[in-house]
């Protein structure tokens, strides 16, 4: 919203129904920009105009709190079955990982019902989500985080030549260095790349 009041457009939010197609809305103009929790990886370079990183993240296993003593490392979560958003990087973390029984989703939100519920034992979603969300007196009480899987990199997404890159760039310097961001930084939680 910030950056949309900047450059005087509006802000329009667009739940993107398949992350794993967030690309194809790009390219077909059903979006501008892939903005929330874009993971800065080779097939987003190929794909789009990246800007520069601008939030750390992790790919983090999230289970059942009661279940954490039975699992000391990711090793041994191996044979679990792992709930993940489809084509994202939570998906990308449980196969680097081994994983043998994937279960794609529509999004992280899925994933965490599924383990909540118990239809799937664990997950692998992002660290800023399971942080919000899991652990006591949240949404998930009696969920927790067990391992951190990957450190990553979230940016933002522009059609290849745009020239909003360079512009959000630019915005984003210039916050960054006269503490605007780190306020959003504080007030959602999430840790600024510096």
């Amino acid at each position: 919203q910030l950056f949309a009041k900047e450059l005087g457009v509006e802000c329009e939010f667009y739940v993107i129904a398949d992350w794993g197609k967030k690309f194809l809305e790009l390219d077909t103009k059903m979006i501008d920009a892939v903005w929330n929790g874009m993971t800065i990886t080779e097939e987003a370079l190929l794909n789009a105009s990246v800007s520069n990183p601008y939030v750390i993240n992790a790919q983090v296993v999230v289970m059942k709190a009661d279940k954490l003593a039975d699992y000391p490392d990711a090793e041994s979560m191996k044979d679990l079955i792992f709930a993940v958003e489809n084509g994202s990087a939570g998906q990308d973390a449980a196969v680097a990982l081994g994983a043998e029984n994937i279960v794609p989703v529509q999004d992280q939100a899925a994933a965490l019902m599924e383990v909540a519920s118990g239809t799937s034992e664990s997950c692998v979603i992002d660290l800023t989500m399971a942080n919000a969300l899991t652990g006591a007196g949240k949404q998930y009480s009696d969920l927790a985080i067990a391992f951190e899987l990957t450190t990553e990199y979230y940016g933002i997404g522009f059609r290849k030549g745009s020239d909003m890159t360079e512009k959000v760039n630019e915005l984003m310097a210039k916050w960054m260095a006269d503490g605007t961001l780190d306020a959003l930084a504080t007030k959602y939680n999430v840790a600024l790349v510096k």
